[in-house]
């Protein structure tokens, strides 16, 4: 093995060819472009369920919760009465970001008819959250909760999406300084200027998700390939 000072010899490309063939991408994915030797790669991505960070996750302290169930490549969040949330309570800690990033995961809903992979995510800074409802008011609301005060029915951030249960969708949600922009299977349903409004979590359990995780209401639903990735500022 080598000696704890060899390694300060390693390239960045080295080092990111190491971690790919020994698992350690499974912690993170390093941006190894124009790195000299010598320098910390810069970590520009996260994949939130890898076998080393899926062990961060906590199920949420909400009232009669109906349980979590870890599988190789996410979650299962089984229905409760009426939520049920995980949350990853590193993120500030860890130093991930809070603004100029972006969340790409995939949900399917497996029973039930409400929301079946809302997230809750920072904006802006390390005190200010919002939550991003997927299938909820009975089955097909999506949005942002809350926006000036207002949930994602009665801001203009909301629509009414057709989702199937046992069919898996794909979010992309890009949460920059004045903007927010959601994207629904590559289709984008949400492009809205935040600059100037004051977001918030609509009161209730949602709060137990800060600084970030899923929830579910009254359904099952199973969450995977969860990956958090720095957006270039240059904009």
């Amino acid at each position: 093995m080598a000696s704890r000072g060899a390694w300060t010899l390693l390239s960045a490309e080295t080092f990111c060819l190491f971690a790919l063939r020994t698992g350690v991408s499974a912690l993170l994915l390093c941006s190894c472009s124009k790195e000299k030797a010598g320098h910390t790669p810069t970590i520009t991505h996260w994949d939130l369920f890898s076998p080393a960070l899926s062990q961060e996750w906590r199920e949420a302290k909400m009232f009669q919760s109906g349980g979590i169930t870890r599988e190789e490549d996410g979650f299962t969040l089984k229905a409760g009465s009426p939520m049920t949330g995980i949350v990853f309570p590193s993120w500030l800690k860890d130093g991930m970001p809070v603004a100029d990033y972006a969340i790409t995961y995939e949900a399917r809903r497996v029973s039930g008819g409400d929301f079946f992979g809302s997230v809750t995510f920072p904006v802006r800074d390390d005190k200010t959250f919002i939550t991003f409802v997927l299938g909820g008011w009975g089955g097909s609301q999506v949005g942002l909760s809350c926006i000036d005060g207002y949930d994602a029915s009665e801001n203009l951030t909301g629509s009414s999406q057709r989702f199937v249960n046992d069919r898996w969708y794909r979010i992309r949600i890009e949460v920059r300084t004045k903007e927010i922009k959601v994207l629904l299977d590559d289709r984008p349903i949400i492009q809205t200027n935040i600059a100037g409004r004051t977001l918030g979590l609509r009161a209730g359990e949602i709060d137990q998700c800060v600084p970030f995780g899923f929830a579910t209401y009254g359904t099952e639903g199973r969450v995977r390939r969860c990956v958090v990735e720095r957006l270039n500022t240059d904009r």
